[in-house]
């Protein structure tokens, strides 16, 4: 039985173990490209995690000897860490995630500064998120050269679709409330 209260962090690397990540490193390779775009996790809580889940029984770890360096230490998904992750997915969401967003915190309260800092303010975010969604063209570029065959390929795209969207409905809303200063 799923107990409750987990940190959604152990569910993320539980689910990394069943892609090609064996290794901390390779896990945090894979968060850096995918998942720090939607789900923030520290390199600092990647080997408690895998340390954790070693000893409830969810994943194994295995020494691989390496010529000239240290061994590495590579986690393998147990059928009761699959088990614990299956149990996740099925579970009813908790509740909607509210974003902090500086951007629209500041815009709220702009009417105590002169439009044409706030219109400044909104053209570099517009600038930053017009970088986002190059960085996603590009994500997509690398699947679909390199990961289509892979049996996750299609979630991953569809993650990838859902931060395109908001991203562009995000640039587009920009766009207009600039508009609407000038």
């Amino acid at each position: 039985m799923m107990k409750k209260n987990y940190n959604h962090t152990r569910f993320a690397i539980l689910g990394l173990l069943t892609t090609e990540c064996r290794t901390g490193y390779q896990i945090k390779q894979m968060i850096d490209g995918s998942l720090n775009h939607f789900w923030k996790i520290s390199y600092g809580q990647i080997y408690p995690t895998l340390k954790t889940l070693a000893d409830e029984g969810l994943a194994t770890v295995q020494d691989t000897k390496q010529d000239g360096k240290p061994d590495k230490k590579e986690y393998l998904l147990t059928s009761k860490g699959e088990k614990e992750l299956r149990e996740w997915l099925k579970s009813p969401l908790k509740d909607i995630p509210i974003h902090k967003n500086e951007v629209l915190l500041k815009l709220f309260f702009s009417r105590h500064q002169e439009k044409e800092r706030t219109i400044n303010y909104l053209q570099h975010y517009h600038e930053i998120l017009q970088e986002k969604l190059n960085t996603y063209g590009g994500i997509e570029s690398v699947i679909h050269k390199h990961s289509l065959d892979n049996a996750d390929a299609q979630y991953w795209l569809f993650t990838l679709d859902y931060g395109k969207r908001i991203t562009a409905a995000e640039i587009a809303w920009c766009e207009d409330t600039i508009k609407k200063l000038v």
